[in-house]
């Protein structure tokens, strides 16, 4: 909403914020001017102290141009009572605020809109993950490859484990019955047999009794 001036006075009003997702930006400079002017100049600034002149438009009864800064992509529309700024392919490091300015150039007096609260105009980064599908489908061969190579050296390992293992429980099970076998008892007092003790065998060694084994 603008008010009505008193003459010779411009008066600019913008939208106090855009968003932007797809790097582009529309900015519409809304103004209101009563003067005698014929020929206007209208511009778009960035940053707090409109440091920076992103582009411009100037217009006359028969004639229009336009020109924007090397940094941006911008062009300027005059249309009735508004001034419509394009900005495209914009980059995050462009967020910022931004002024329009509109001048009464001629013919004299000059006037130019006092400074308004500007646009926040806010790029959004937008990520996208690039897929190649060529390296991929030539490494899936490969990996399911060394997957079955893994597979078949790990049943190879697994079967000779086993193997292993089998012949040594074998093994333990043979030694341990031999050794129970060599573990009886037998009486190895050496006796001699019923024959004259002149035969030298030592009086302490009772004679052996052959019978008790015949039972």
């Amino acid at each position: 909403f603008l008010p009505s001036l008193p003459e010779n006075k411009i008066l600019v009003a913008q939208r106090p914020l855009l968003i932007v997702a797809n790097k582009t930006a529309t900015l519409v400079c809304n103004y209101t001017y009563n003067g005698t002017g014929k020929e206007f100049r209208a511009s778009l600034h960035k940053g707090t102290d409109s440091a920076v002149e992103v582009c411009f438009i100037s217009w006359n009864t028969t004639k229009i141009s336009s020109n924007s800064n090397k940094e941006f992509n911008c062009q300027g529309i005059h249309d009735k009572d508004k001034v419509i700024f394009n900005l495209w392919n914009m980059s995050a490091n462009q967020t910022d605020i931004y002024f329009c300015k509109i001048e009464a150039m001629y013919p004299p007096p000059y006037v130019y809109n006092e400074k308004s609260n500007g646009t926040v105009i806010h790029v959004k980064v937008v990520f996208v993950l690039f897929l190649k599908e060529t390296p991929i489908q030539t490494q899936e061969p490969q990996s399911a490859i060394l997957l079955w190579i893994m597979v078949a050296v790990t049943g190879v390992l697994a079967f000779y484990s086993t193997l292993i293992t089998g012949v040594f429980i074998n093994y333990w099970q043979k030694s341990r019955k031999s050794m129970y076998h060599q573990s009886d008892y037998m009486n190895m007092t050496p006796r001699h047999p019923p024959y004259p003790k002149n035969k030298g065998y030592p009086s302490y060694a009772p004679t052996r009794d052959y019978t008790a084994y015949r039972s």
